[in-house]
């Protein structure tokens, strides 16, 4: 019960997309979207750092190891909790406002809930391609986390330590390469429209492929090292770019979207890990993944909007440059 309560609290990554899909305009949707995405994945990265530190701290103090660690989970416990009430007090639903207070006052608002949004959502096979693009993004992201030291350790023999290094800055790229994913979206939507935003998802998913794929191949720890750096930041922007689009598939469904999308990669980094168990040289696993992260960039470039959803995003971009600094964002619907 408890671990359906745990990820019951990872869904805050979908309630996030949403919230912020709604908060911010199509100049810059994108950016905003994969900020959020990038420092919760950064987020992770920075508990495994910490809760081992504040373990270490609460042992020196003389308690047991096996309290120890139950002491330090209270924490991040607390943390959440306190994040949870000020995230209610203080932001809002819309841009306009309070749901609760907007249908009081008899004001419908784009986005808000609708019957049949998840059917509405799961029937639009654009949202299965960027499920499956997210697959072999984020799903082999989590992947690497958890091969790539052992990886590093056996077929390059490198240190313990060093090959923690190596892992903890492949996942630092956090910090901004998803954000770099949805910003280089916003600027291409800017210059051409919807499309240009599945052109940088594309391409960052091919140049994804290739880099892991070399990766497979390389002989020495340093060019094995500068491979894995490049993966990983193609990898992140790839993440960024494909919640960039989010916004822009349905937007009376987003959450629906952002949650099948999202599922999608969780789904990734399962069926990825049975390639780790199955007998097959290492080697060989990341290159059979890089080849399938190659098919599905060639794949997404069938990721279309339709002539009126890009009428619409050209017309929501001139209004979107000539409105106050201070009004409210335009959306977009359904595409």
């Amino acid at each position: 019960m408890l671990r359906l309560a745990i990820g019951a609290i990872g869904a805050s990554f979908v309630i996030t997309q949403y919230h912020t899909s709604l908060m911010f305009g199509p100049r810059c949707v994108g950016t905003a979207n994969a900020t959020t995405a990038g420092w919760g994945n950064m987020g992770g990265g920075a508990a495994q750092i910490a809760m081992p530190l504040l373990f270490a701290v609460i042992v020196g103090f003389g308690v047991s190891e096996y309290w120890s660690w139950r002491l330090a989970m209270i924490v991040p416990g607390v943390a959440m909790i306190l994040l949870s009430v000020a995230y209610f007090l203080f932001t809002k639903d819309t841009p306009q406002g309070n749901l609760a207070d907007l249908r009081k006052a008899g004001i419908q608002v784009t986005g808000g809930k609708s019957k049949g949004s998840l059917a509405e959502a799961a029937s639009d096979r654009r949202v299965w391609m960027l499920a499956l693009v997210y697959a072999v993004s984020f799903g082999l992201e989590i992947t690497i986390h958890n091969v790539a030291a052992l990886h590093f350790i056996d077929h390059y023999e490198m240190s313990v330590t060093g090959a923690g290094i190596v892992v903890g800055a492949f996942g630092l790229l956090a910090i901004f390469a998803r954000t770099l994913g949805g910003w280089l979206s916003d600027r291409a939507y800017l210059r051409t429209g919807l499309r240009g935003r599945t052109v940088v998802l594309a391409v960052s998913l091919l140049l994804q492929g290739f880099f892991l794929m070399t990766f497979s191949q390389m002989g020495s720890i340093a060019m094995a090292v500068a491979m894995l750096v490049l993966f990983g930041l193609f990898v992140h922007t790839t993440c960024g770019a494909t919640y960039a689009i989010i916004p822009f598939i349905n937007q009376r469904s987003i959450g629906s979207v952002a949650g099948i999308v999202g599922a999608g990669g969780n789904l990734g980094a399962v069926l990825f890990g049975f390639l780790f168990k199955g007998g097959i040289a290492w080697t060989s696993a990341f290159l059979l993944m890089g080849i399938l992260v190659t098919v599905v960039a060639a794949l997404s470039w069938h990721i279309r909007f339709s002539p009126q959803a890009e009428a619409q995003a050209w017309e929501l971009r001139q209004k979107d440059e000539e409105r106050p600094a201070d009004a409210t964002p335009a959306l977009p619907s359904a595409a």
